[in-house]
Formats: structure tokens, sequence, C-alpha cells
């Protein structure tokens, strides 16, 4: 009998860190996109931008990122776009109009390096259901940030101005950069002969069933937080007249519900399986959904009224994305890298359009009803694919 030999693992304080740089560049300056708005003399839906171009960029950048690690290294390749991501949120700070900063923000998402190349180490390091319980645990970890990042950015915007949550971004992020440069030793024992070599592989993911549902699984899991992210600042401020300290908050109860999930997620995928944990997850999102425009519905315009439910999306969220990503990168193992990529592409990609559509469709006169349903939308058809995944499995189970 053979034994897989796996390289040394990092500590995961090294993948948590690498991983929460993307998360907070996105989360910290949400309190701040009303007064940024004001300050650029621009209207919300553009500045709303700096979401979704964030989102879109982080998608594209992805399809280049996962083949990158595996044909030059998790290393290098790690380091060279969190130093893209630096220099991104240098220039950020001193942006003289909007334009210039949504160009900044294209730069800054080169940090979604931190979480596919995270997902890749996980998987040259443990097998399947062991990555999905590291996973769970590095997501855990990483929602801290996001958790205390609007908290800290509203209250750095109402002392400082909207550029102090910049600061705090690159301050994190070279902190980050230092442990990854001590720590992180190269996992990818195997490199691809070349890069065109990993994009010819995309095929043989792409044709595979278990692959599309894990991914669509992810992306609309994901979809309803992404929904959330791009209207839930205007129903907030403009809706429920919350400060951006207030909103950062408020948006403590999400993190706190996705870190919760996440626990659960890292305790117990092991034991109940990865797909009945993603099942779970998802269900429990469409049930806070239900609860929100049941509250609305009612008349209980209070910011319970929204974050509350949402509490559940980010429970939801923190059980299906650990077992849904590490499903996507043990559909082909010798390709974690490009399917991490491949995958978390596809999990932007449709973050950014729901984001977007969520943010479009929400006015004075409409209240927050089309960012609920847009978010309920996401999450059934989360359940619609998990259910299409679990089928998929009974036939080949079946045939075995």
């Amino acid at each position: 009998m053979t034994t897989t030999v796996r390289p040394a693992a990092p500590h995961l304080l090294t993948l948590v860190m690498a991983a929460a740089i993307g998360p907070l560049a996105m989360n910290v300056f949400l309190p701040s996109l009303p007064g940024m708005a004001r300050h650029f003399e621009s209207d919300y839906a553009v500045m709303q931008l700096a979401v979704s171009f964030y989102l879109a960029a982080t998608a594209a950048l992805q399809l280049l990122i996962g083949p990158a690690s595996d044909r030059f290294g998790r290393r290098p390749v790690m380091l060279a776009c969190i130093g893209v991501f630096l220099v991104g949120t240098i220039a950020a700070v001193y942006a003289p109009t909007v334009e210039v900063l949504l160009l900044c923000r294209l730069l800054q998402a080169f940090s979604s390096a931190g979480m596919v190349i995270s997902r890749a180490v996980v998987r040259d390091t443990v097998d399947t259901t062991a990555a999905a319980s590291q996973i769970g645990y590095i997501t855990m970890g990483m929602s801290v940030v996001p958790m205390v990042g609007p908290m800290i950015g509203g209250l750095l915007d109402e002392l400082f101005g909207w550029q102090a949550g910049f600061w705090l971004t690159l301050a994190f992020g070279m902190v980050a950069f230092a442990i990854v440069l001590v720590d992180l030793r190269e996992t990818n024992l195997f490199r691809s002969d070349s890069f065109a070599a990993q994009f010819r592989a995309y095929p043989a993911l792409l044709g595979s069933g278990r692959f599309w549902a894990y991914a669509l699984t992810a992306s609309f899991s994901a979809g309803a937080f992404f929904a959330f992210l791009g209207g839930g600042p205007y129903v907030a401020t403009e809706m429920l007249a919350l400060s951006p300290s207030q909103y950062g908050l408020y948006f403590g109860i999400v993190s706190v519900g996705y870190m919760f999930g996440n626990f659960l997620s890292g305790r117990f995928s092991q034991i109940v399986g990865i797909n009945r944990m993603m099942l779970a997850g998802n269900l429990i999102a469409v049930a806070g959904m239900v609860l929100a425009l049941a509250l609305f519905a009612l008349d209980f315009h209070h910011p319970l009224s929204l974050f509350g439910p949402v509490f559940f999306t980010g429970v939801g969220n923190g059980l299906t994305l650990p077992s849904a990503n590490a499903g996507v990168v043990s559909v082909k193992p010798h390709l974690a890298g490009s399917a991490s990529g491949l995958g978390g592409a596809l999990q932007i990609g449709i973050g950014a359009a729901v984001s977007v559509l969520a943010g479009a469709l929400i006015t004075p006169l409409s209240g927050p009803s089309p960012l609920l349903l847009v978010m309920l939308a996401s999450s059934v058809a989360a359940v619609a694919t998990t259910l299409y995944l679990m089928h998929i499995a009974e036939v080949e189970d079946a045939v075995r």
C-alpha cells in the first residue's frame, strides 16, 4: 500500500490573514459609501460600482491566479498579488476622482489571491473531508475581519473621513504580507509544465457535473450576501436612518452569523458530510429571507427587521461555503489551483451581478423588498443546485 506524501502546511493563522485581506477591502468602507458619493459629487449608483467593479475584477483575476499558482507555485503568486494590492490601496487614499478610485479598486482586487491560494494550499496538504473542516476554520477566523471592519470603518469615517478605512486596510495588508513571507513554504510539489496547460485543463472541469453543482451552490449562496453588500448600505442609511458607525455595528450581527456557521462547519462537516451541510445552510438562508419579508410586510421598520434575518443568511453562508469550496477543489485534485480560481470566478462573478441587480432595483419609493426578494431568489437557487448535486451523487453511487 502506498502513502501519499503531502507537503508541510503553514499555520492556520497565515492562511486566515491572507484570506482576510479581500473581505476587509470589501467591507471596511461600506459605511462610507453614501459619504463618498457626496465627496466625489457622484450618484450613489455610481459609487456602488466600487463594490461591483471590485467583485467583477476579483472574478476575472481568479481565472488567472489559480492557474498561475499551479504553474509557478503558491508562495510567489501569493506574495506578488498582495504587493499589487498594497499599491492599489495607497493610490486609493489619494484618488482625486471617482474614476481613479474605481481603477484603484481594480488593483485592490488582487487580494483575491489570499482566498484562492489558501484553498489550494489546504487541498495540497489534506484530503477532501479534512479540507472542508480546515476551510471552515479558516473562514471562521477570517470572518472576524468583516465583522469588525465595518464597525471600525464607520467609526474612522466619522472621526477622520473615508480615507481612514483605506489606511487601515493598507496596514492590515502589510502585516499579512510579512506573515506570508515568513511562514508560507511552497506546497505545490507538482507544478504544471506551462501556464497554457492550466487553461487547457478548464474543459475537464467545466465538463464535470459535480464541479458545476459545487461551484453554482457556492455562487448562489454567496450571491445572497453580495446582494446585501450592494443594497444593504442604502437601505440602512436612507430608509432606516442609520449613521455609518451604526451600520457598521449592526453589520456585526451578520458577521457573527457567518462565524457561527463556519464554526459549525469546521466542527461537524466530517460527521454530517459536505452535501447535507450545504443543504442545511441554504435552507436556513431561505428561512431568514422569508422572515425579513414578513417583518417588513407587517410594517416592522426597524434595523433588526433587516439585520436580524440577514443573520441567518450569514449562518447559511458559513455552513455552505466551506463544504462547497472543498468540493470545488476536490473534483480534480491535481488541478486544485485552477479549480479554486475558476470556482471563485463563478462565485464572485455571479455575486457581482446580483449585487448590481440589488443596487439597481432599490429606489426611495421601493422600500427594502427588492433587496430581500433578490436575496431570497439567490438562496432558493442555491437549494436547487445542492439538490441537483445530491441527485448526481445518488446516480453515481448506484452505478458503482
